[in-house]
């Protein structure tokens, strides 16, 4: 996050909705914004409701992700927060934003991933060796 603050871009960091709870908002996070642990532990940014926006108003989100295969398939947590936050990306078919790439690790690609109806596809990963982009 740093070196985006440094190319002056606006980084979002995701917030459990504080309605439902199985969905995500985003929230801006800059140098010093406070964190606050969610249900699962995980830190989140501490901003009014006000400042929260959704996914469809971002341009680029970057997934954290347990497994991914060369198709864009991933393996998450098993919570769907992604797949239910970005849904609205299945009946789009030319507008494509936000891009989703995956973050992990190298040893992380596997094989094959079964896709399941509700699971949204990456159009990259990003390891620690290599840039994967699915075609």
């Amino acid at each position: 996050m740093e070196r985006m603050w440094d190319m002056r871009k606006t980084c979002y960091l995701p917030v459990l909705s504080r309605l439902s709870g199985d969905y995500l908002w985003f929230a801006p996070a800059e140098p010093g914004t406070p964190l606050a642990q969610n249900r699962f532990g995980i830190p989140e940014p501490v901003v009014p409701a006000r400042d929260l926006v959704r996914a469809q108003q971002l341009d680029l989100v970057l997934l954290p992700i347990v497994g991914f295969d060369e198709r864009g398939n991933r393996l998450g947590m098993g919570g769907g927060f992604y797949d239910r936050s970005l849904s609205f990306l299945r009946n789009r078919k030319i507008w494509r934003k936000p891009s989703l790439i995956g973050i992990a690790h190298d040893f992380q690609r596997v094989d094959s991933l079964e896709a399941k109806p509700w699971d949204m596809p990456l159009e990259a990963v990003i390891t620690d060796r290599a840039v994967y982009t699915m075609s």
